[in-house]
């Protein structure tokens, strides 16, 4: 089969292309809020049920049977600290493998920048991560103290963060799976086991010194460190390096996922 494709614009192009079509991606992501927990029992409120029952089961295995520590913070809160961004991660990185296929019928029947797509599925789940955001700072001064007020002054600095590292990853897993679609069945699986290589129920200060660099190649490792030195003052050794690490690789992940996205979007109706 012979696949036809034109010359991609360039990234300057691209971009104004995307702030034209603005109202079409207001319009997708009102849709994808609003679908997520229609014809559910419980509705919205599985937004805040997921992270909570994770934090239990992870607060009762690691916390209660093994003993891991949490620096003198409230173990249910050390985990959440860390799911928050994890959740936020693994539900847009599976949305966002479907985020073209689910929606290949409009794609072939009319125009629109296809990055809305991917685009349109992260910024939709941004708004559960926000509920349960506010969720967490309420459950902190109840169940623990406040870090340094200096470190709350980095919430919008990891708010945005967590979202490019999202959006990279997502763009790409949406372009990827276009030409394989067994991706979305290895993500799957990826989400599952790489919740246990995240310092979700225990923390980084666990590593040996001679597998940290190792370890932080898993660009969440930055990020949760980040999310737990903001919000319940937990600091390490290796900080500095996990979270710079961290914010190198989601730069390096959001442009290349946007220039793999490029490539392959001329070629998308041929690939659907």
């Amino acid at each position: 089969m012979q696949i036809v494709s034109a010359p991609a614009p360039s990234l300057i192009a691209y971009c104004k292309e995307l702030f034209a079509y603005r109202q079409v991606l207001r319009f997708f992501i009102w849709r994808d809020i609003a679908v997520r927990y229609k014809q559910t029992f419980l509705g919205f409120a599985w937004v805040v049920i997921k992270p909570l029952l994770t934090m239990l089961l992870f607060s009762f295995v690691f916390g209660f049977i093994a003993r891991f520590p949490s620096e003198n913070v409230s173990y249910p809160l050390f985990v959440l600290a860390g799911m928050l961004p994890w959740q936020y991660f693994a539900n847009c990185s599976m949305d966002s493998c479907v985020a073209l296929l689910n929606n290949s019928s409009l794609i072939t029947k009319a125009y629109f920048p296809r990055l809305i797509l991917p685009i349109s599925t992260i910024t939709a789940q941004s708004l559960d991560l926000a509920v349960n955001t506010f969720l967490f700072v309420l459950l902190v001064p109840l169940l623990g103290n406040w870090p340094p007020l200096e470190n709350l002054l980095f919430i919008p600095f990891i708010a945005v963060w967590t979202y490019l590292l999202c959006l990279g990853m997502g763009i790409w897993l949406a372009a990827v799976t276009t030409r394989y679609r067994d991706i979305k069945f290895l993500v799957t699986f990826l989400v599952q086991f790489g919740m246990f290589l995240s310092p979700i129920g225990y923390g980084t200060f666990l590593i040996p010194g001679k597998w940290v660099y190792i370890y932080m190649l898993n660009p969440l490792v930055g990020l949760i460190d980040a999310y737990r030195w903001v919000f319940l003052g937990i600091s390490h050794p290796y900080l500095i390096w996990t979270v710079s690490y961290s914010i190198a690789a989601t730069l390096l992940l959001c442009l290349w996922g946007i220039l793999s996205f490029k490539k392959t979007e001329n070629q998308l109706i041929d690939l659907l």
